[in-house]
């Protein structure tokens, strides 16, 4: 039996969309481009429709050539699915781990694919005092008999990055351990000089590495569900590909992929409009009382005075994301998306309002 209790994600804009008539729901949970989904990826989507009586490219040949030209990387060590989520479940199918490796606070998307698997799963606690950065006891984790580590870079809830030096340091303790290392970069074209950061230009010196990729937050596609994986092992690439269902890749989300990667500006326009907009609301949480962590992306990670604040927001038509049910954080965590400069600016306004009455 399905339960709304089970969902524990952002986005979930439908159990509350009939809060007021007449009003609408602002999604802070949800951190997708604040700018929306560039009009040429709307059209390709659209005029994708009519192809869609046929059953659509199971290899996603046209999508994974166009990948393949802007990462650099070869058809043939890329594997595409239905969101990045899909692909994690794939990835833990195909490799059968018997033991993974899982920071906290992170997406819990990572520890619930290993439990499907039926995998061990390890968390390892970052420490609030050092702001939840990753440090070298994550590098001293990293030993026989784990057979899997996830990674988010940037981290999510925290925003917090890591560099390249540190990643590849990881990468080779994997290695040595014996362990794939799972780099996911889903939020890190939000990211300004994000590209230095990327783990892609060490797939060729790393068998043992995978980076997941969507297209679901920077171009606003979270309806659409279109993720990738780029493999440093064009075999085990095959074999994630093969793990999941033959079609699970949409006409229209495949060529809306094909039109994003067209985008040359959209992800320059997006860092400034994101930096911008951050700015202003670190600010107005922290004039509000909030302990704000510093944060690279398209959200803000922050801590409360109390649990009642998603309560408080949502009797003014806003969504925020608890973050309660992430390992080592409790109910007076929270994670907010940045989004257009007209909802940041009514969500500081009903914050306001909040830590006056309460005041």
């Amino acid at each position: 039996m399905y339960s709304e209790k089970a969902l524990i994600h952002g986005g979930d804009i439908y159990t509350h969309r009939d809060l007021k008539p007449g009003q609408k729901l602002l999604d802070f949970s949800a951190n997708l481009n604040p700018l929306g989904m560039p009009e040429s990826v709307k059209q390709a989507a659209i005029s994708a429709i009519s192809a869609s009586e046929a059953y659509p490219d199971p290899l996603c040949r046209e999508l994974r050539e166009a990948i393949s030209k802007e990462e650099g990387i070869p058809a043939g060590q890329i594997v595409c699915g239905n969101g990045a989520a899909d692909l994690l479940y794939r990835l833990v199918w195909a490799v059968k781990p018997e033991k993974g490796l899982v920071l906290a606070p992170t997406f819990a998307e990572y520890e619930l694919a290993l439990q499907n698997a039926g995998a061990e799963t390890e968390i390892f606690p970052l420490s609030p005092e050092k702001g939840f950065a990753p440090d070298e006891a994550v590098l001293d984790a990293v030993k026989p008999g784990v057979s899997i580590v996830f990674f988010c870079n940037p981290n999510n809830p925290t925003g917090i990055t890591a560099g390249r030096e540190y990643l590849c340091r990881l990468a080779e303790k994997c290695r040595e351990a014996g362990a794939l290392l799972v780099i996911d970069e889903c939020f890190l074209s939000f990211v300004e000089k994000g590209a230095e950061k990327s783990m892609v230009p060490a797939l060729s010196r790393f068998e043992n590495l995978l980076i997941l990729k969507a297209f679901t937050k920077l171009y606003a596609m979270a309806g659409l569900r279109l993720g990738f994986l780029l493999c440093g092992s064009e075999k085990l690439a095959g074999e994630i590909a093969a793990s999941g269902q033959a079609w699970s890749v949409s006409t229209p989300a495949q060529a809306a992929g094909i039109a994003a990667l067209s985008e040359r500006e959209y992800a320059a326009k997006t860092r400034e409009y994101v930096r911008e907009n951050r700015a202003f609301l670190h600010k107005t949480l922290e004039e509000a009382g909030a302990q704000v962590f510093p944060s690279e992306a398209n959200y803000l990670f922050f801590r409360w005075r109390d649990g009642h604040l998603p309560e408080e927001l949502l009797k003014h038509g806003i969504l925020i994301r608890s973050c309660k049910n992430y390992h080592s954080l409790d109910e007076t965590y929270y994670r907010i998306a940045v989004r257009t400069a007209e909802e940041n600016r009514a969500f500081a306004a009903a914050l306001r309002q909040i830590a006056g009455q309460k005041g």
